[in-house]
């Protein structure tokens, strides 16, 4: 899908995205590299509320308010940032998607992740959810992916 950024008046392209993020109707994401298939979804039932990921037998999860958060954030930014994903136990590489979402500068003031254990990879998984969204730009390399708000 094709529209024009309100901020820069270019024209861009919206990831193509089956689901509507309802644990009925999940997002089915690609990673930024387009490498592995992934489902999201929103569940305000959970207790905090979460953006759940599931990827092959792997289930993660997200507070739900990072979708927000890091929208702002990348606001504030206003350029393009690298993506940087990294399992929990791997420190992330400073300025970051990963290492904000595990910051305790950021608004949770620390993991977003939920999951000890598998609270990481937040910069691989939420960016698409962003995107599908309309609220960022991100890149699709094969690696050293980078994103912005919209």
């Amino acid at each position: 899908m094709r529209y024009i950024c309100k901020t820069t008046k270019h024209p861009h392209f919206m990831a193509k995205v089956k689901g509507n993020g309802t644990k009925e109707n999940p997002w089915v994401l690609k990673t930024p590299p387009g490498t592995s298939e992934y489902i999201m979804y929103k569940d305000e039932t959970l207790d905090p509320p979460a953006l759940v990921c599931t990827v092959g037998s792997t289930v993660l999860r997200y507070d739900l308010r990072c979708i927000n958060d890091l929208h702002q954030m990348l606001k504030k930014h206003g350029d393009w940032m690298l993506l940087g994903s990294a399992d929990e136990q791997k420190p992330a590489v400073e300025g970051t998607v990963e290492a904000w979402g595990r910051s305790p500068k950021n608004p949770v003031g620390g993991w977003y992740g939920l999951k000890k254990g598998l609270r990481g990879r937040f910069g691989m998984y939420v960016p698409p959810v962003l995107e599908a969204l309309g609220l960022a730009e991100v890149e699709h390399n094969a690696k050293n992916n980078r994103m912005r708000a919209i």
